[in-house]
């Protein structure tokens, strides 16, 4: 609701695409640069109490945001700045929260569905989100949408502060921070699996992801709708993300290397005919199939390194997940908006989705690496090798919510 509210007062303010662009630069701009560094205290840190501390700040962060705009204060300046303020507390938030997965699961047998299962609760709120938003703006004003996010941490702080038995990560306090980013670097960047992984997520990122970013002039300059289109658009987006990510949660094993070239290509293509689309319906199908393809992308990713990487390195190689997937995208935003100022959404949109494309050409040549180390990766409950190759059948519709059920009780 926030995200969608924010574009859509930026736009309303503003009535510019580049100012769209650099708002969504400034919100992701501090995953690129803090990151790195975020991912060795995720490493020496308590990953629990870390994501206490960064969720009460978001909480008063969207306090704020929602009280500047609700006593009609708010301008595109305040606007930038709580962006960028929300982007800093994501950078040290989400590094914690990705490798947190792990300390919540007992087997590693299950770590596909929990990434999947994690996805499409997110992908719930994506889906209801700009749904909601779009009717909240049009009765009520963006600043209803802020509050209502404010309020909503009560539900996440009090979540956190429930959870029991999660263990703390020993510090390694004889390390200098930079001697363990380092070797963090060194460790990514000497492995062809998890290199080829980054820079294709990195590079998706950069070029095809951004195209949230136009949605509001899509919606509003070459559809004629307004925030409903928008939010129904968004939604949809959503709602290929969930789909995709409940279909990977009912996977009984990793998805290999190939989903992500099919996720890269799927993307692409979408986008390429939603940038020729004037019909509201199908450019809600394109967009469908455009969600479907980015969580493809993002959740196969993030399972395989999550599979592949030593329990040591876990913080710094999700903390260079997380610049690869966060960081390059408010550059891509600002690029997009940039040309989409110059060229036009359309144009823009299609020149992200032939590099998509070319994109998963390029990783199609990394796939022997990526298929080696995820052969490697044990399952070490069961002591069963997790396969390399994605053409493994998912478990019949009639056991999956057996499935379910057995990991909802772990």
């Amino acid at each position: 609701m926030t995200r969608l509210a924010t574009s859509w007062l930026v736009y309303r303010l503003t009535d510019s695409p580049f100012m769209l662009g650099l708002a969504g630069f400034a919100g992701q701009i501090p995953a690129l640069v803090l990151s790195p560094l975020a991912g060795v205290w995720a490493d020496r840190w308590d990953r629990r109490r870390t994501m206490l501390c960064t969720q009460t700040l978001a909480m008063l962060q969207a306090l704020a945001l929602a009280a500047l705009t609700l006593t009609g204060t708010i301008n595109v300046t305040w606007l930038i700045a709580l962006a960028f303020l929300q982007g800093v507390i994501n950078s040290f938030e989400t590094p914690a929260r990705q490798a947190f997965v792990m300390d919540m699961i007992e087997d590693r047998a299950d770590l596909c569905n929990a990434i999947a299962l994690n996805s499409t609760i997110v992908n719930l709120g994506r889906l209801a989100g700009p749904a909601i938003a779009g009717v909240v703006i049009a009765s009520a004003g963006e600043g209803f949408c802020f509050l209502i996010d404010g309020m909503s941490y009560i539900a996440v702080l009090s979540s956190l502060l429930a959870m029991k038995r999660i263990s703390v990560q020993p510090s390694r306090a004889g390390k200098k921070a930079w001697q363990e980013f380092r070797e963090g670097w060194h460790y990514s960047y000497r492995s062809p699996a998890i290199r080829s992984i980054l820079i294709m997520l990195a590079w998706g990122s950069l070029v095809a992801m951004p195209f949230s970013t136009l949605l509001p002039i899509v919606a509003n300059d070459i559809l004629g709708g307004e925030a409903c289109t928008l939010g129904f658009l968004t939604a949809a987006v959503g709602l290929g993300a969930l789909v995709c990510a409940v279909a990977m949660a009912m996977r009984e094993t990793l998805v290999g290397g190939k989903w992500l070239v099919i996720a890269s290509s799927t993307l692409g293509c979408s986008l390429i005919l939603f940038s020729f689309s004037r019909s509201v319906w199908v450019s809600l199908l394109l967009m469908f199939c455009a969600g479907f393809g980015m969580m493809r992308q993002v959740v196969a990713g993030d399972t395989i390194l999550q599979a592949i990487v030593d329990d040591g390195k876990r913080g710094r190689v999700m903390s260079f997940y997380t610049v690869a997937v966060f960081g390059f995208s408010p550059i891509g935003s600002l690029i997009g908006g940039s040309l989409a100022a110059s060229f036009g959404a359309p144009h823009t949109l299609m020149v992200s989705g032939l590099l998509s494309v070319l994109a998963a050409v390029w990783f199609w040549t990394r796939l022997p690496a990526v298929r080696r180390a995820t052969v490697q990766s044990i399952d070490p409950a069961h002591n069963r090798t997790v396969e390399p190759h994605s053409q493994l059948a998912p478990a019949p519709v009639s056991a999956w919510p057996a499935r379910i059920s057995v990991f909802a009780r772990r």
